[in-house]
């Protein structure tokens, strides 16, 4: 205070202020062009996101709309039912994840909606199951699988080949199920889509590291040691891979002193447990003498149709001991097999009556069950995956007119038979060998194919090597009682899986009670 601000002090003063206020401005001016840097690098991050998000509905785009010209026929390949599930399960779900990132309320407000209705991490198991029951059945190596070459598969379907994501999906699955040997073969072959050069968000260590163990858990010692030294020149600090390195070292010295020390006879024994490992790699605990039999006339092997056979297969037109209907228009009536006798008729349901019959069944399908002899009730089972319903004759006039063609053919009384069951076997949907006959006397089972199956879906009878392949339009008969009312153990059969394709089917059991004056007991089993 009091003192005289010459004009150059003020000057100086100013200057200072100034300089200060300049310098902070300065530092504003650089935050605001780290602002504006930081900017451009969000427009670009939203940009790159938008990007990505517009090159996933573009292929979505063309693919459902190829999809759903044949929603059936598309979904008929096991490749696309499996990647179908994962990209509602996993993929959308990423997706998600992405676009949760920006303010785009009225797109995840709708995926939220829809989302209830996605599969699950249950469906998504499921759908990998029923691919590697395809693959043990029909001896399908992962390379036709993820390729989508499969038999019978129509070449206008569009299939994506699988990705190294989804190998190690299924290696993943197969292993948290502890079935090493699919393990082993999925992560194998994502292993070599990645040594192909193909692009993934799977690093090689990830697969090496499930690989060698899977590898360990089927006993091969030197194959896992690779694998490990393999995974440790990628990654040379990998714990448990140091820690395996060690193990396994150790246990195949061992092992090679044991074999140094053996003599001859032990040799042959031990060799001999190698390849009964070896035979039955790959098999669930599970496994009978049946199963194989079953996968292999699934494939067309081991059918028994011999040329003495062939010989009394005939084919004929029948008019049913000259039923009134059939007189002037008989039926093409053909021999599938002779002990139990299976006919099938052919041309016995219009195309328009198969779809009548799907129109009234979807709504209604629902997983098909079993009877479980413990609690006495309907339940699930995993040797029986398909969806069923059942129609009742008044309903509608076509099921009633199916039910009234059933009984001038077989001559039998279908007003005691059960309602008329429609399944649909999709891919993977199967029903393992079981008979007609149970708790319920069923003397007949009649099988109506209303669709026909490009790969896979036959009717199998284990005990008497025979095979029927679905064909559209046509009706299998058979009889599982003899007319003593025995049941007839030759008659146990199985359908098989659906390896391309969707097997529609309307079943109709006929039950003894009522057939009193129509087929009359016998006490002559070869009657």
């Amino acid at each position: 205070p009091g003192q005289t601000l010459t004009r150059t002090t003020l000057g100086q003063l100013c200057t200072a202020v100034w300089d200060s206020q300049s310098r902070q401005m300065t530092d504003l001016l650089y935050t605001e062009k780290d602002l504006v840097t930081s900017l451009k690098d969000y427009i670009r991050a939203e940009e790159s996101k938008l990007e990505q998000v517009k090159t996933w509905a573009q292929k979505l785009d063309v693919l459902s709309a190829t999809a759903t010209q044949d929603p059936e026929g598309f979904l008929g390949h096991p490749v696309n039912a499996f990647k179908l599930m994962k990209r509602l399960n996993t993929e959308w779900g990423e997706l998600e994840s992405l676009v949760l990132k920006d303010m785009s309320d009225g797109f995840i407000s709708n995926l939220t909606i829809q989302r209830q209705h996605f599969p699950n991490d249950d469906d998504q198991t499921g759908a990998a199951k029923a691919l590697m029951r395809l693959q043990d059945t029909y001896r399908l190596d992962t390379q036709t699988i993820s390729t989508g070459e499969l038999p019978g598969t129509n070449t206008d379907v569009t299939m994506s080949p699988m990705t190294v994501e989804d190998c190690f999906e299924l290696g993943k699955i197969a292993y948290s199920d502890a079935d090493y040997y699919h393990t082993e073969l999925w992560m194998e072959q994502a292993l070599k889509q990645l040594d192909g050069g193909e692009e993934s968000t799977v690093d090689m260590v990830t697969i090496l590291d499930y690989l060698s163990y899977s590898i360990y858990q089927q006993g091969e010692l030197e194959r896992a040691l690779d694998y490990t030294k393999r995974l440790l020149k990628l990654d040379s600090a990998h714990q448990r891979a140091n820690g395996n390195l060690k193990y396994f070292e150790y246990q195949l010295a061992k092992q090679k002193k044991v074999e140094a020390e053996e003599g001859l006879k032990e040799k042959e024994e031990r060799e001999r447990e190698k390849r009964e490992v070896s035979e039955k790699k790959g098999r669930p605990a599970d496994y009978l003498p049946e199963r194989r039999k079953y996968e292999q006339l699934c494939r067309g092997e081991g059918i028994k149709m011999t040329p003495r056979r062939q010989s009394r297969m005939f084919c004929r037109y029948s008019d049913n001991n000259r039923h009134p209907l059939y007189v002037l228009g008989p039926v093409k009536q053909e021999d599938e097999w002779d002990r139990p006798r299976i006919i099938r008729y052919h041309d016995i349901l219009s195309n328009s009556e198969i779809e009548k019959v799907k129109e009234l069944a979807k709504p209604r399908l629902r997983r098909a069950t079993v009877h479980d002899p413990q609690t006495g009730k309907l339940t699930t089972a995993h040797y029986r995956v398909s969806k069923s319903a059942w129609l009742t004759a008044y309903e509608d006039p076509v099921v009633d007119k199916i039910n009234q063609r059933i009984e001038d053919i077989t001559g039998l009384n279908v007003k005691t038979a059960e309602e008329l069951q429609v399944a649909n076997y999709g891919v993977g949907g199967q029903y393992e060998p079981h008979f007609d006959f149970g708790r319920v006397n069923k003397t007949l089972s009649s099988l109506l194919q209303m669709s026909d199956v490009p790969s896979g879906g036959a009717t199998v009878f284990t005990d008497v090597g025979a095979a029927v392949w679905p064909k559209k339009g046509s009706a299998v008969f058979w009889y599982n009682l003899f007319a003593s009312g025995e049941g007839d153990y030759s008659t146990r059969h199985a359908a098989c899986p659906v390896l391309v394709g969707n097997k529609w089917v309307s079943n109709k059991w006929i039950h003894e009670r009522g057939q009193e004056f129509r087929r009359r007991c016998t006490l002559d089993e070869s009657d």
